[in-house]
């Protein structure tokens, strides 16, 4: 009570204790930031490496058919088509139609799964972050235009079962690109630096 009924007679109150944790910093907060520091490449590379992963995966599932996600002898190999239950399902959102034509083109199929290949194999391999996140980025975006997860209900009235109407795991994903090729985590466990020197790389910036 004394401060604020007669706050002239601490002209000099401060908190020195504060001041001096804001401009210094301990021996153990140092060592944790350092270690902090230290180990960030790795687990970038680490999280590189498992989401190139998962893309390479995709691209070998939908082609041979392991019988997870694409049953066996129903892979592209087999004459499957790896667009068109995933577009020919698409029951909402603004292209919807638009998805229905383009379920099980060629050109389609084409594009998507030299899309998962190259994205998985330029992760993996730590080259190409610029590319493969432009890409995944742009893949990762139709993708969740056929899903539209702000639709609380499908095109034939049914409940869409969307649990988030912004943010579902494309949007992780190509956040999650972004932030790998912004970082270089090519450099770590990869082949980033020695894609970096070769000299049309060099020259071509973007496609490091």
């Amino acid at each position: 009570m004394a401060v604020h009924d007669h706050p002239h007679r601490h002209p000099g109150f401060r908190f020195p204790s504060l001041r001096r944790s804001g401009t210094a910093s301990s021996p153990t907060e140092t060592s944790a930031v350092t270690t902090a520091t230290a180990n960030s490449p790795y687990v970038l590379a680490v999280l590189r490496v498992l989401t190139g992963f998962v893309f390479l995966w995709a691209f070998l599932d939908k082609t041979f058919g392991f019988g997870y996600a694409t049953p066996s002898g129903k892979g592209w190999i087999d004459g499957g088509s790896p667009t068109k239950g995933f577009l020919g399902g698409v029951a909402a959102g603004p292209m919807e139609s638009t998805f229905h034509d383009w379920a099980g083109a060629g050109w389609a199929d084409w594009l998507f799964m030299l899309g998962l290949l190259g994205i998985g194999l330029a992760l993996i391999a730590g080259i190409g972050l610029r590319l493969a996140a432009v890409a995944g980025t742009a893949m990762m975006a139709l993708m969740w235009i056929a899903e539209w997860p702000p639709a609380k209900h499908l095109s034939d009235g049914t409940p869409s079962m969307s649990t988030n109407p912004f943010t579902d795991y494309h949007v992780v994903y190509a956040i999650v690109l972004i932030a790998l090729a912004a970082a270089g985590a090519g450099a770590t466990w990869g082949l980033g630096r020695a894609w970096a020197r070769l000299p049309f790389v060099s020259r071509n910036r973007w496609l490091m």
